[in-house]
């Protein structure tokens, strides 16, 4: 026995075969082709793409532009408002236009005196810390468009311009 173990000791290193190189390539190379595959279907659309309302600029195709809504301005007079106590009262000069939907004119215009009053009430109500706050504009300008809208009823003012917004 010890002399058929001594005569073949070179049985034993050709049993174990390497499988493990075919299967990788065979893995890689489909990774590849798929994931290809996968990019070139949603690069041209096929896949998650837009509804063919594509425009490519590179080509010389001018773009198209949407035509404008139809909108209408109503100018609002200029307040002037002390704020502060004491010496050391400042003024505010307000001035805004108000874009209202198309025909809603009249209506607006009619209750004109009612938004200079919740417009003068609400910036006389506000901090002056928050007048002084560059940042702070647009949420007042949110809280006032919102105040106005429930005066002029809904759907009539679309939004508040400030044109003049100046503290001396």
């Amino acid at each position: 026995m010890a002399e058929e173990e001594l005569a073949e000791p070179g049985a034993q290193d050709e049993a174990p075969k390497k499988k493990g190189k075919l299967g990788l390539l065979i893995g890689v190379l489909l990774a590849v082709i798929l994931g290809g595959g996968g990019f070139f279907a949603v690069y041209s659309g096929m896949l998650l793409g837009s509804d063919g309302e594509t425009v490519d600029a590179g080509h010389g195709d001018e773009a198209v532009i949407d035509a404008l809504q139809p909108v209408s301005f109503i100018p609002l007079d200029p307040l002037v408002i002390s704020i502060g106590r004491g010496s050391a009262a400042r003024h505010l000069r307000f001035r805004a236009e108000l874009e209202v939907a198309p025909g809603s004119e009249a209506d607006v215009t009619q209750l004109a005196p009612r938004v200079m009053d919740v417009l003068n009430s609400y910036l006389r109500a506000v901090e002056v810390t928050d007048l002084e706050d560059p940042s702070a504009l647009v949420g007042l300008r949110a809280q006032m468009l919102r105040r106005i809208q429930l005066v002029t009823g809904e759907g009539r003012v679309r939004d508040l311009l400030i044109m003049e917004f100046v503290m001396s």
